[in-house]
């Protein structure tokens, strides 16, 4: 199976030997970060560092200015952590290995804009803002990440791009010294947490026919017996079905609008992937879709494994359905047990894989990908 791996340009950035140690792992492909949320990451062999701040959502490449001009919401250029176009000398370091390297662009996942235009951010039915989840029905902040998709995937250098949270942002989110876990959330709960009740999602669900203070009340109602540790949250009632149907055809619109925008600026061949979920409600990262559609719409999806099979169904000669497999084990994956799950994904459909994380990866874990892709062949 072809194989690419998820690299950050300062993993290759700096250090000489970063990309013969990717190509020998047996890849096909790098998916090299352009835009990207903020994190602290572990760079285990880097000659320079070790621990990398990444301190705000940023492009790590210089944004065009013409594009920008004049608008109060556009990209934040990287600090420190990958200066000027960190993405275009990790991308001319990696070329001579054959790798072919594929943009990897994060969309709707940006604290720093929420934290200076909250008015941006995604609102729960109590009136709480997430300022890491911009709320793709706002026109501004639709306006921006189309155009962001755009100049962050087509970038010198890239064959490809891999669009994340590439729709609805919600509740779930990896924060500083968080303290959310007192009360167990499962995915119903997770959904009611992340509905969105900002002005324009206020004014979506009214023309769906739902009132949005009744609906943002059934959320608080149904959400009741979870606080008190009385039981499972309750429905929406007859409200369920507009606001369904206002989120689902947000997330579908934005999908269309910046692949399409992607399309527009990258030249034939240019392969265009969605992380995404079949579960239409789902947030984050792999954002819901509805597997039929968005097949027709892009080249294909990245995918956990278990929800590859889904998507296989509405696959068409030359889909991309990669599956996404951790390969840190102190992160959680299993890189030993590589070739058996690569090849359950292929059984369910997977035609790719997708490994992540090869900066974050010790050498140990490494010298098992290396092992599993030989005998994957």
């Amino acid at each position: 199976m072809r194989a690419g791996a998820f690299v950050y340009p300062w993993d290759v950035d700096g250090d000489p030997a970063a990309p013969g140690l990717l190509a020998e792992l047996g890849l096909a492909q790098v998916t090299l970060a352009a835009a990207y949320h903020s994190t602290r990451a572990l760079t285990p062999r880097h000659p320079a560092h070790r621990i990398v701040t990444a301190e705000h959502a940023a492009v790590l490449y210089p944004p065009d200015p013409d594009r920008w001009a004049g608008r109060a919401l556009r990209p934040y250029p990287a600090g420190e952590w990958a200066p000027g176009d960190a993405f275009g000398r990790a991308a001319e370091a990696l070329a001579p290995t054959g790798l072919e390297v594929h943009s990897w662009v994060v969309l709707a996942h940006n604290s720093r804009l929420g934290a200076e235009h909250p008015e941006t951010s995604v609102v729960n039915a109590y009136g709480d803002r997430y300022p890491w989840a911009p709320c793709v029905a706002h026109p501004e902040v639709r306006a921006l990440l189309v155009d962001l998709a755009a100049e962050a995937a087509v970038r010198p250098g890239a064959a490809g791009t891999e669009l994340e949270s590439c729709g609805w942002y919600g509740l779930a989110h990896l924060h500083a010294h968080d303290k959310t876990g007192g009360v167990a959330l499962g995915e119903r709960e997770q959904y009611l947490m992340s509905l969105c009740f900002c002005p324009s999602c206020r004014e979506g669900y009214g023309d769906e026919g739902a009132d949005p203070d009744e609906l943002a009340a059934a959320v608080r109602g149904a959400l009741e017996p979870v606080w008190a540790g009385s039981g499972p949250p309750g429905d929406l009632g007859a409200l369920e079905a507009p606001a369904g149907a206002w989120r689902a055809g947000t997330a579908r619109t934005f999908q269309e609008a910046a692949v399409a925008a992607v399309r527009a600026a990258a030249p034939p061949g240019f392969r265009v992937l969605l992380h995404a979920d079949p579960d239409p409600y789902r947030c984050g990262a792999d954002t819901g879709t509805d597997p039929a559609h968005v097949l027709g719409l892009a080249d294909g999806v990245v995918a956990r494994p278990h929800r590859v099979a889904e998507f296989s169904a509405h696959a068409r000669a030359g889909t991309v359905l990669a599956a996404n497999l951790s390969v840190v084990t102190g992160m959680g994956g299993a890189p030993g047990r590589l070739a058996d799950e690569a090849e359950r994904a292929r059984e369910a459909g997977a035609t790719e894989l997708r490994l992540y994380h090869a900066g974050l990866a010790p050498d140990e874990d490494l010298a098992a990908v290396r092992t599993a892709l030989r005998k994957l062949g």
